[in-house]
């Protein structure tokens, strides 16, 4: 794998720069998705990052978070007051509330509960017909090595958004992992193009 050179590439994604966590912006012809949000607190960077990208908040369709944990989720609640819908997969409806008494412990980040009876909530093997009627080609995966309640967003044309997902090329290093090495055969029989990771630079499938 190399490093992705031109980010333009991909011109239907678009990587929000705001905090620690990488969190892209995904064009369909019908509707668009945010995958995952920073942490909590950091809704003003937010803003002036998708003003920087001349993306309104009206333009964000759903968002899908690739797992509870607080620096994904942070900005989830928020947004649903915003009018954003929150895409929930069936696999992630227990853990939602998982960061919730994360953040009660910190005084400085007030973050009011998902409400999850507003959520849309797909199972894997119904996201292709929900992502077409969005005008996205692809699919959402199961991939529960890192959480049981993470996911990974393939789309047909080869990119790939695996959240926190240990890279690929560490896999020598987690030899008695099955479960890690079940989720990149499961990645890599989609025949991935370029992956982006949450806390890494994207890569490009050589």
């Amino acid at each position: 794998m190399s490093n992705l050179e031109d980010e333009s590439d991909m011109e239907n994604v678009i990587r929000l720069k705001y905090g620690n966590t990488n969190t892209f912006f995904l064009r369909g012809t019908a509707g668009n998705l945010l995958v995952d949000t920073d942490y909590a607190g950091t809704l003003p960077l937010f803003y002036k990052e998708i003003k920087r990208q001349n993306i309104s908040l009206k333009d964000i369709t759903y968002v899908l978070t690739t797992h509870y944990h607080p620096d994904h989720m942070g900005l989830v609640s928020e947004l649903m007051k915003q009018g954003v819908k929150l895409l929930l997969v069936d696999v992630q409806k227990e853990y939602v509330g998982f960061s919730d008494e994360i953040f009660a412990r910190e005084k400085r980040t007030e973050v009011m509960p998902i409400r999850r009876e507003e959520a849309t909530v797909i199972s894997c093997s119904e996201s292709r017909v929900f992502l077409k009627n969005l005008g996205v080609e692809g699919k959402i995966i199961s991939t529960p090595s890192h959480s049981e309640d993470s996911v990974t967003l393939i789309l047909d044309d080869g990119t790939c958004f695996v959240g926190d997902l240990e890279p690929v090329e560490y896999l020598g290093a987690y030899e008695e992992n099955e479960k890690l090495k079940a989720d990149w055969e499961h990645i890599m029989s989609h025949k991935p193009k370029i992956i982006y990771y949450a806390h890494a630079n994207e890569k490009v499938v050589s």
